[in-house]
Parts: C-alpha cells; sequence; structure tokens
C-alpha cells in the first residue's frame, strides 16, 4: 500500500516524458551556459550566452508556473519538491541559476523510479510532441552556439558587421529560418564556414518544423475508433476483432460457395 501511494505521488509529480526531458535538456544547457561565461573571456561571446539564458530564464518561469498550478499540493511541490528552488533558478539572478540542478536530480530521480523501457515507449509513441520539442531544443543549441562562433571570429575582424552579440543572434536566426535579409553576412573565411553549417542546419531543423505543423493543421482528424484504439481501450480492441472475424467469415463463405459451383460442374 505505502509502494503504491509512493508510485502515485511519483507519477502526479512528474509531468509528461516528453516535456520531462526537454526541460532536463534546456536544463543541463543552462548549466553549461554557466559555466562558459565565467570561463569566456571575450564579453560580446558572453553576451550571447547571457540573451539566451535570459531567454531559457522565461521557459523555466513558464515551468515553474505549470508544475504549480498543476499540481496535487502546491504547498507540498513548493516545499518538499523543491519548488521553491524553480522559482529562485528561472530569475535572472547569476547566483541562483546554480540551483538549475535541483531540476536535473529531481528529474533524473523521477525518471529512474518510473523506469528507462516505458520512458522510451512513452516518448517513441508520442513522436508528435517528441518531434516539436526535440526541434525546439535544438534550434535554442544551433542559435546560442552559432551565435558565438559567429561573433567570435567575425568581432576582430575591421571589416565584419557582426560586432554585438545581438547581430550574431540576428544573422543566425534569420539564416536558420532560411529568410536570410542580408543585412548582416560574414566576411571571414571562418565566419563563412560557420554560416555554412548554420544554414544546413536550419534547413533541417525548419523544414522539419514546417512539415510538422503543415501535417499538424491539414492532416484529416483522426477517426474516433482509431483514437479509442490508441489509448489502449479493451472494447475498441474487442471490436476490432470481432470485425475481423467478420471479415474472415465473409471470405469463407464466398470462397465456400465458389468451391460449391465449381464441384456442380464436376
Amino acid at each position: 500500500m505505502e509502494r503504491e501511494i509512493t508510485v502515485q505521488r511519483v507519477s502526479n509529480e512528474l509531468k509528461d516524458t516528453t516535456y520531462e526531458l526537454f526541460i532536463g535538456a534546456l536544463s543541463v544547457l543552462s548549466i553549461i551556459n554557466l559555466l562558459l561565461y565565467y570561463l569566456i573571456e571575450s564579453p560580446i561571446v558572453s553576451g550571447v550566452i547571457a540573451i539566451i539564458d535570459a531567454f531559457l530564464s522565461l521557459i523555466f518561469l513558464a515551468d515553474f508556473l505549470y508544475r504549480l498550478f498543476t499540481a496535487d499540493s502546491k504547498t507540498r511541490y513548493f516545499f518538499v519538491q523543491f519548488g521553491w528552488a524553480d522559482l529562485l533558478a528561472s530569475l535572472p539572478f547569476p547566483q541562483a541559476k546554480i540551483l538549475r540542478v535541483f531540476r536535473i536530480f529531481r528529474a533524473g530521480r523521477l525518471m529512474g523510479k518510473r523506469g528507462a523501457r516505458h520512458m522510451v515507449r512513452e516518448f517513441l509513441g508520442n513522436r508528435a510532441q517528441s518531434a516539436l520539442l526535440t526541434l525546439l531544443f535544438l534550434i535554442i543549441v544551433v542559435l546560442e552556439f552559432g551565435g558565438m562562433g559567429m561573433v567570435a571570429v567575425e568581432g576582430s575582424s575591421p571589416e565584419a558587421n557582426i560586432r554585438a552579440p545581438s547581430d550574431a543572434l540576428w544573422y543566425t536566426y534569420v539564416t536558420i529560418t532560411t529568410v536570410g535579409y542580408g543585412d548582416r553576412y560574414p566576411v571571414t573565411t571562418e565566419g563563412r564556414l560557420i554560416g555554412i553549417v548554420i544554414m544546413t542546419a536550419g534547413v533541417g531543423l525548419f523544414g522539419t518544423l514546417t512539415g510538422y505543423l503543415a501535417n499538424a493543421f491539414l492532416a484529416p482528424p483522426r477517426r474516433k475508433e482509431e483514437q479509442t484504439a490508441d489509448a489502449d481501450n479493451p472494447k475498441a480492441k474487442l471490436a476490432e476483432l470481432k470485425q475481423l472475424l467478420d471479415e474472415q467469415k465473409q471470405v469463407q463463405a464466398v470462397l465456400e460457395t465458389k468451391i460449391s459451383e465449381i464441384e456442380a460442374l464436376l
């Protein structure tokens, strides 16, 4: 009985597996950013990290509010399940960002109790959401490290027009979206090589994202029977088996009729 209560609490605390993996990956990225921010000496490169981290802070704040309002007990979530750490880690204070480690530990602990096999099965089963969140994470990664690399190699060139962190992020974003305004462009050989990588990644990422959105809006609605079957409804499975049995009986009846006709001819 006690084990069932523990499992139920874990299930209530843990959100969707794909969502937890997405937040966990962003938490790992934010910890890496925190280390890079203090290790990199270039202020313009660190500026790119600071802008991306501010965006991540907004995501973490939204995640805290989502967990708070969907928790069975808001008090338990805030004080026992480290909700206070989620709140502090989402604030734009460098000293509090280390608390994002709690997100990683909590996600690892909860997912360990749920089981790796179940996680993989759920991740692959919910392919639409998994693909969308994976694409969003990869876009953030390309945007950050592409911008860092671009401003690092272009900032030292006297002819460069990509000198500030905002210039690098703007160029990277319009490039991966395949828009390409042309107001910012690399002039160094290293910068152009980085631009090739960004363009190649952008075509793949936003092409896949566009295809996902087009399928989501234009695909015909699934039948109610299919949705019920996907939810592992026993009644739907029984109905499907009965339908297959009826079809088999019809085929058998047709074959028996044909055999009777042939025997009559003989």
